[in-house]
């Protein structure tokens, strides 16, 4: 399909498919938006007229079934992306699915064994975007040894907001429709694997601050899913991490993270901008990331030319996608036992 047009068939188009998906794809040489299917029909065609798509389905099984559509882009829920994913991979259909991966690793797995069985079918998850232009001067200056041997990763991530007790229950809420995604944890995790590989073992330990919320139907419901959680975790490559994700610290960094090594220390502040300092330096001080390691969002264009065979999938394919959610059911595991959990490797 090198030359060939693409035709994509958009199933959910949640907040980021609006926002950055359908305008990515529409951008691409050659690339067709042909079809959406939204939870409701009315909602389906208020973005096709806002996006100007030709086709609007009641049902997402009718995308699949068209035969002119050569790819999907999943923008539903996680509840949904497994079985949405194995069903278009069933139909030859190429699959962009929506962060996070899966509801768990069992499902995330199935849906890695699947892209196996179709190996001319392109996978690829939407990627942790908020260290895109950071991630390969990181890469490179850990692997050239400016940190020497990585010691500890210190990383806080919160909305900056005291618990909000009056608000709606969101989605993310909901243990049905997010698995055992916690707040940000699963895009602060990718993108430190980025940089220093996976975990090995996680303990953990969460609360719910905000215990309960009210439904658009004005039932009162319990939250299971932690607005606060403490990580620790062994690294494969010898360095341990602490990571804290909270939505009820008022006044706490949005982002704060650190990377601590035998010889040198970086730093990627709440702005996005790293630092570093070495063993004789006075200082810590700003490092400039040279402009062609400042990637950022191409994640349209690399899906559009994965599937015309000009480059692999790099951000994210499905293993690190199972990576992230096997650390993710650690964590889930280790807070609710008390135990340190291994974290499985993914071959």
């Amino acid at each position: 399909m090198a030359e060939d047009g693409i035709r994509v068939g958009v199933i959910g188009a949640g907040a980021n498919t609006r926002l950055r998906h359908i305008p990515g794809l529409k951008a691409q040489r050659g690339v067709q938006v042909v079809a959406v299917a939204n939870r409701t029909r009315a909602s389906g065609e208020r973005v096709a007229g806002e996006f100007d798509i030709p086709n609007v389905y009641d049902d997402w099984r009718q995308i699949l079934d068209d035969e002119t559509i050569d790819a999907v882009c999943i923008g539903t829920w996680p509840y949904m992306h497994c079985t949405l994913t194995l069903a278009a991979l069933d139909a030859g259909k190429h699959v962009l699915v929506e962060a996070r991966m899966a509801s768990n690793a069992e499902e995330a797995r199935d849906m890695l064994d699947a892209s196996k069985n179709n190996p001319d079918l392109v996978t690829q998850i939407v990627p942790a975007p908020h260290t895109l232009e950071l991630d390969r001067h990181i890469m490179d200056l850990i692997a050239d040894g400016y940190v020497g041997d990585p010691v500890g990763v210190d990383m806080r991530v919160s909305t900056a907001k005291f618990a909000d007790y009056d608000a709606p229950r969101h989605w993310r809420h909901d243990p049905y429709l997010s698995g055992n995604n916690i707040m940000q944890m699963g895009i602060f995790y990718e993108a430190m694997m980025r940089w220093l590989g996976p975990a090995v073992s996680v303990a953990s330990m969460a609360q719910s601050v905000v215990k309960y919320r009210m439904t658009e139907d004005g039932r009162r419901q319990a939250m299971s899913i932690p607005d606060y959680v403490d990580i620790l975790a062994e690294l494969a490559c010898g360095a341990r991490a602490h990571m804290n994700f909270s939505a009820v610290s008022g006044f706490g960094p949005n982002e704060d993270t650190w990377i601590f090594g035998t010889d040198g220390t970086l730093h990627i502040d709440g702005k996005r901008v790293l630092y570093g300092a070495k063993r004789d330096d006075k200082d810590i001080r700003p490092i400039e990331i040279p402009k062609e390691k400042r990637v950022g969002w191409r994640v349209e264009e690399e899906f559009a030319n994965a599937v015309r065979g000009i480059e692999p999938v790099t951000r994210t394919n499905f293993y690190d996608g199972v990576a992230y959610m096997e650390f993710t059911d650690a964590v889930n595991e280790a807070f609710k036992t008390g135990r340190t959990v291994p974290v499985p490797s993914v071959g």
